[in-house]
């Protein structure tokens, strides 16, 4: 694979975030900028492997607002930008998002937003259509890994022309499905354009905002004709009854009409949905007694195919959101052959996917690494301040230390928030309350949360669990990683005096893996009043072997399995432990050599790996 093969006409076999990197740099993309997050995590990752031999500009900002300014100042400037993030990040991100759309962009802006349907790693399953009509953002809606690079450089096209950022909105699947991709031709990056000084279009102060609210609403007036006769929305198959289709049901759908070729519907796909193609879809209601509509999480579409039959006055049965399509969760092949069946009024066919009862599986409850040094820091802390204390926690690896035995964390609101969302929960308890914050994250928002809990004097230890990466989207680097590593420019910033310049006085740094030194520095903080910092220092087990290339030179063993041992398994749940027979046993392969076992039973010794 090839994704800077000048030519066209390979085919390759990409995943549908690949894909979307080989349609930006084909339409001459200049400027990239993110935050990683899952599932939109190996567009930048492929864009910053490729960066040496790119001729483009590549970031990993600071966090998802800070991506949408540098990348709206590129675009600003004349140079075509992708910026990408995870649908929670388009949060983060609205605030200039919103006044962008508003002032446009001339050298052309896509913002890549991959949703997450079914939370696989997420804390919400937000339907980022939203943000889409709450914007002002034309949108494509890739349902294949061709269609992911073609998208991606038709909406670079129609960003230019059109002089406003368009949305290419995405879910999991399609981000890491695996299709065939055959390339177009790849042009020079254009990475230098020319700035146009507007300051009644680009100074959005009140008197142009109001006016640019109104331009927005007329370009979209003039965009959607264009929209109506789209390839990208297209009509296929025959009947009286119909299936009007986005996104990811689009594949779902394909697939049901392969397997139950008799199942005889019109469908209408929509792969470019906004600005809404209402007359387009007015023909095709009309040319039909019965529309059902699939679409995964809200009912955007259907509530867009109502209002078209109510304003046009039509009589056609609409049908949407039910028992087989619900308004959470991902949709699948099994329960759009159920959708489908049941509209058309036949029996649901008997679908057996796994060859044993799903129920019968054993349980696999999610479990940080072996070697992981937030387990350390969670047994000390648990052990020193007890189910007593309030655990807020953040957005990173460490929420996998929610569930038993460790128990570190109470509730978790969004990226950044442990500081904030825990200061307030100290001022309405009397219980001590401690945060947890990983690095990359205490950069992303949590220092403005520490900033606020000087100022207003609040109570609160903050332990930041500083592993040196951005350990649970790939090992991306950010402001504290020593960029030297990624033979990038040196230089980072070192949390301790950012810190300290915050205000806080009481801070401490401890090795992550020291038992001893985690429970004297913990003692000493317990209970003293204000904001107090510990910064617990090692770095992610993965990252330290693959990226700092450390090797471990021992490993753990039970040398006699006693109550000792038994209770340091219960205590530390590290998955290198496991029961053979009433034995405890540690698993040599995946025993990691953090040797905190050691530290908490003398039943377990250290021995050399070799």
């Amino acid at each position: 694979m090839n994704l800077l093969d000048p030519k066209s006409g390979a085919r390759e076999l990409l995943l549908g975030n690949e894909a979307i990197v080989r349609g930006a740099l084909e339409a001459g993309v200049g400027f990239i900028s993110c935050y990683p997050g899952t599932p939109s995590s190996e567009v930048p990752d492929t864009f910053f492997r490729l960066s040496d031999r790119g001729d483009y500009y590549f970031e990993y900002s600071i966090n998802e607002k800070v991506a949408m300014e540098v990348a709206g100042g590129a675009a600003l400037g004349g140079v075509p930008t992708l910026v990408t993030m995870k649908h929670v990040g388009v949060n983060v991100a609205a605030d200039p998002l919103m006044t962008l759309a508003y002032i446009g962009t001339p050298g052309g802006l896509v913002i890549l937003c991959a949703d997450d349907p079914g939370c696989h790693s997420s804390q919400n399953e937000q339907d980022n259509r939203y943000y889409v009509r709450l914007a002002g953002l034309p949108c494509f809606e890739p349902a294949t890994a061709q269609e992911c690079k073609d998208m991606t450089r038709e909406a670079f096209e129609l960003s230019v022309r059109w002089q406003q950022p368009i949305m290419l909105r995405t879910t999991t699947r399609i981000n890491h499905m695996r299709g065939p991709v055959t390339f177009g031709e790849l042009p020079p990056a254009k990475i230098s354009g020319e700035f146009v000084k507007n300051p009644q279009r680009f100074v959005s102060v009140p008197a142009v905002g109001r006016a640019r609210h109104k331009a927005l609403l007329t370009n979209l007036e003039k965009i959607r004709p264009e929209i109506n006769s789209s390839p990208w929305n297209r009509v296929y198959g025959q009947g009286n009854d119909g299936v009007i289709v986005s996104g990811v049901s689009r594949a779902y759908l394909s697939d049901v009409l392969k397997l139950y070729p008799d199942l005889k519907v019109k469908v209408l796909e929509l792969g470019l949905g906004y600005p809404f193609p209402q007359d387009l879809v007015a023909d095709f209601v009309q040319s039909v007694d019965r529309v059902l509509v699939l679409e995964e999480l809200e009912p955007i579409l259907e509530n867009e195919v109502r209002l078209v039959c109510q304003k046009r006055g039509l009589s056609t049965h609409v049908q949407g959101k039910d028992q087989d399509l619900p308004l959470f969760d991902e949709y699948s092949t099994s329960g759009v052959t159920a959708a489908l069946h049941r509209f058309l009024g036949r029996d649901v066919p008997d679908q057996q996917i796994c060859s044993i009862e799903q129920e019968k599986l054993p349980a696999r409850p999610p479990n940080l690494c072996a070697g992981c040094s937030h387990r350390s820091v969670y047994v000390r802390v648990r052990k020193i301040f007890g189910d007593d204390a309030v655990y807020s926690s953040d957005i990173g690896c460490y929420t996998l230390g929610m569930l038993p035995p460790l128990k570190a964390a109470d509730f978790l609101l969004c990226m950044g928030s442990s500081v904030s969302s825990g200061c307030g929960m100290s001022r309405a308890v009397k219980n001590p309350v401690v945060a947890f914050i990983g690095d990359s994250t205490f950069f992303h928002s949590g220092i403005t949360g520490l900033a606020n809990a000087v100022y207003n004097q609040h109570d609160l230890l903050l332990v930041i669990l500083d592993n040196r990466t951005t350990a649970m989207t790939g090992h991306q680097p950010h402001p504290g990683v020593d960029q030297s590593l990624y033979n990038k420019k040196p230089g980072h910033l070192d949390i301790e005096p950012l810190v300290k310049a915050c205000g806080v006085e009481q801070v401490k740094k401890v090795k992550a893996l020291n038992q001893k030194a985690l429970d004297q520095a913990l003692n000493e903080m317990k209970d003293a009043p204000g904001v107090r910092v510990l910064i617990a220092e090692e770095p992610c087990p993965l990252y330290a072997r693959r990226v700092l290339g450390q090797k471990r030179t021992q490993k753990a063993k039970v040398a006699v399995s006693d109550e000792s041992s038994l209770e340091c398994l219960h205590t530390l749940a590290c998955p290198a432990f496991y029961l053979e027979g009433e034995e405890v046993r540690i698993s040599p392969v995946h025993c990691a050599g953090c040797m905190v076992c050691v530290q908490l039973s003398s039943s377990i010794k250290p021995e050399s790996r070799s």
